[in-house]
């Protein structure tokens, strides 16, 4: 087996905010009613959390839950904990109707970081990073594309794509350049 690589090689720009990728990073898409027999074991036994809320994400470590659809949860784990955790779903929910898939590789994954990481967000999705609280993860468009992002720290997550990485990439750190910033 050959060792996983980033999307893009780890490539960062700097700006108003900082914008880097991150990776390779373990991610699980798993499907599943909210009160199918083993859910909120198998989530426990995969990253270690409890079942997010709606529109929430809860992390232990480097490792999360985040609620995607009222029936698809994303776990994010470390690259190489993805065929254990994949294992431990399995177990846990023997018997019940799931679907659990190592997406990991079909995904790029960045951190938007700085005072400012709102704005360079706020210039490509339909969101008011007011009223986004810590926690919560948003599901929506980053320009045309579909992304998901959630605030840690001074900064955001935002999950995309594969094949559209270096676009999402590319728009972030355009929207992070110097004396673009919106107030």
């Amino acid at each position: 087996m050959s060792e996983p690589k980033s999307a893009l090689g780890g490539v960062t720009a700097a700006g108003f905010a900082s914008i880097r990728e991150i990776g390779p990073l373990g991610m699980i898409s798993l499907r599943a009613k909210p009160d199918a027999a083993g859910l909120a074991k198998a989530i426990k036994a995969a990253v270690g959390t409890g079942l997010p809320d709606v529109r929430r994400i809860v992390a232990e470590g480097d490792r999360a839950c985040g609620w995607m659809s009222p029936d698809e949860y994303l776990l994010v784990m470390p690259y190489a904990a993805v065929a254990g955790a994949l294992e431990a779903i399995a177990k846990a929910m023997a018997g019940a109707h799931h679907l659990a898939v190592d997406v990991s590789d079909a995904r790029a994954v960045f951190r938007v970081e700085g005072a400012k990481a709102d704005q360079v967000l706020a210039k490509l999705s339909p969101v008011d990073f007011a009223t986004l609280e810590p926690g919560e993860l948003r599901r929506t468009r980053a320009a045309q594309v579909a992304a998901a992002f959630w605030r840690e720290g001074d900064g955001f997550t935002v999950v995309c794509f594969r094949s559209v990485g270096r676009y999402v990439f590319d728009l972030l750190a355009s929207g992070a350049k110097p004396g673009s910033e919106l107030f």
